[in-house]
């Protein structure tokens, strides 16, 4: 007779307890609860995702069906449907964001010692980026989009040291992407790494005087005067090294200060032009910051085919709205993180408890 636990038991040991017990208390929430404790919720979440359940009455019918095990899996009785709804809709979601910040910062430190970037940066390097949930707006009215779709946004920073989820936050689908930007706190001394889509040259001039640096890509038409050229290799694919200031019509008033352009030429012949503020590090290092923002592509790609991003969005009442619309936003994109950082720490200790 097999007396192990159950393999979902064991990954739902790795949940800290008094991590998640600190949060329920400080946000009081488990006030007037009896049957259905806040961690009962978060197993009856996770089962869903690791089981890829498609909605709450899928979750709720295929733990029934296990009747005999609830006790071994962490409940203390059946799981109604209606009851994981209604938890799911009027729980604090305050208490699943500090949980996040908690395991990112389990996550993150066991990456702490991994080699960065280039021998020349010693900072933490971020990439940002964000993508598009979409939704039937039929069922999720709260979150329109277009005439017959419904669209959420998922904005990241990404550590790439270990690609760890470092800052988020969800939006509707039509808010821009650089409105991101406003909302974190620039690290003195970390790089944050975008596309063109963030290039605003006065929340990046925000950044810099904040103490960090940036890079991300100059558009076409960007307008400029050269201070002075620097000399590359042009062996590397180096075509130029650049300092210049901003002459546009406004953008001198966004961006006072000075910038790095440099162009690169690739091994297909593609040639990209990068802006940093950042004139320390060698030219060549820059190239290679912007190379490894494709790790947020590549989370985003791990997301959408691992995770369920409509599971927990279903159990919300259609005609929730206004302060239960962010509610249920933050809630999905806790979840989903905090089951993503549960398998980076499983993985990552299974490495360190390997024998020699």
């Amino acid at each position: 007779m097999c007396t192990d636990s159950y393999v979902f038991v064991q990954v739902m040991e790795r949940l800290p307890r008094r991590a998640l017990d600190r949060c329920v208390a400080l946000y009081d929430g488990e006030r007037y609860v009896k049957v259905f404790s806040c961690r009962e919720q978060f197993l009856a979440m996770a089962f869903g995702q690791l089981a890829y359940r498609e909605s709450l009455r899928d979750v709720v019918a295929c733990l029934s069906a296990h009747r005999s095990k609830m006790y071994h899996l962490g409940f203390r009785d059946i799981v109604a449907r209606q009851t994981l709804a209604r938890a799911n809709e009027l729980r604090d979601w305050r208490i699943w964001r500090d949980l996040a910040q908690h395991l990112i910062g389990e996550a993150r430190t066991l990456y702490f010692n991994e080699p960065g970037v280039a021998n020349d940066i010693a900072g933490a390097c971020y990439a940002i980026d964000s993508t598009s949930i979409h939704l039937c707006l039929s069922l999720f009215s709260w979150a329109p989009y277009k005439e017959a779709l419904g669209s959420v946004k998922l904005h990241l920073g990404l550590d790439i040291r270990g690609s760890i989820p470092a800052f988020f936050d969800m939006t509707s689908g039509k808010v821009n992407d650089m409105n991101f930007l406003d909302t974190i706190t620039p690290e003195s001394g970390a790089c944050y790494i975008m596309d063109r889509g963030y290039l605003d040259f006065g929340r990046l001039h925000a950044i810099h005087k904040a103490g960090a640096f940036f890079v991300t890509r100059a558009k076409d038409n960007m307008i400029f005067e050269r201070r002075y050229s620097h000399s590359v290799d042009k062996a590397t694919g180096m075509l130029v090294d650049q300092t210049i200031v901003l002459s546009g019509k406004h953008t001198p008033e966004k961006y006072p200060d000075t910038l790095r352009r440099i162009a690169y030429r690739d091994a297909e012949g593609h040639r990209y032009v990068f802006l940093t503020n950042n004139f320390t590090v060698s030219a060549f290092s820059v190239t290679l910051l912007y190379k490894h923002r494709w790790q947020i592509e590549l989370f985003f790609k791990w997301i959408k085919q691992h995770l369920n991003e409509h599971i927990d969005l279903l159990g919300q009442d259609q005609d929730v709205l206004g302060s239960l619309r962010k509610r249920s936003e933050d809630a999905d994109l806790h979840r989903a993180v905090r089951i993503s950082h549960r398998r980076y720490l499983e993985k990552e200790t299974r490495r360190q408890t390997q024998p020699l």
